[in-house]
């Protein structure tokens, strides 16, 4: 059975409650059922962290091992050095995911500092990029 973690970065805990007009109102947990009855031959792994050494802990902990990873990184995608860095020195391929449409915002979100780590990037899809991410995934 395929292991694949979805880790999201800051303050998508608050999905479903935060900016609903961006983000929707669809919680993680509820996109967690859905995308766990659509997989079931995958074992899916969840993990948010505001912290930014952390989601580095657990890219560490995992990136040898699963099969692939669904990186929402919220807002540290513009800003983290050192999240790319943690990609590139794992093995398991990771996906980077946006719910919105980050060229449809603030200029400061056009630029992703975890792209060029990333085997790919899906984004504006609202929750459903994380299944166009597990699906990417299941194909490499």
């Amino acid at each position: 059975m395929k292991q694949i973690l979805v880790l999201n970065g800051p303050n998508l805990n608050l999905l479903g409650r935060r900016e609903p007009d961006i983000y929707g109102d669809a919680s993680m947990e509820g996109c967690l059922a859905t995308l766990q009855e659509r997989f079931p031959e995958v074992h899916l792994h969840y993990y948010q962290s505001n912290v930014e050494g952390e989601l580095i802990n657990k890219l560490h902990e995992v990136g040898f091992i699963y099969d692939g990873i669904v990186f929402n990184a919220g807002a540290y995608t513009h800003t983290s050095v050192a999240l790319h860095d943690a990609i590139k020195a794992i093995e398991t391929p990771v996906v980077e995911v946006h719910i919105s449409n980050v060229y449809q915002r603030e200029t400061y979100r056009h630029t992703s500092l975890i792209t060029g780590a990333c085997v790919g990037v899906i984004g504006g899809f609202g929750m459903d990029s994380y299944r166009l991410a597990i699906e990417a995934i299941l194909a490499l």
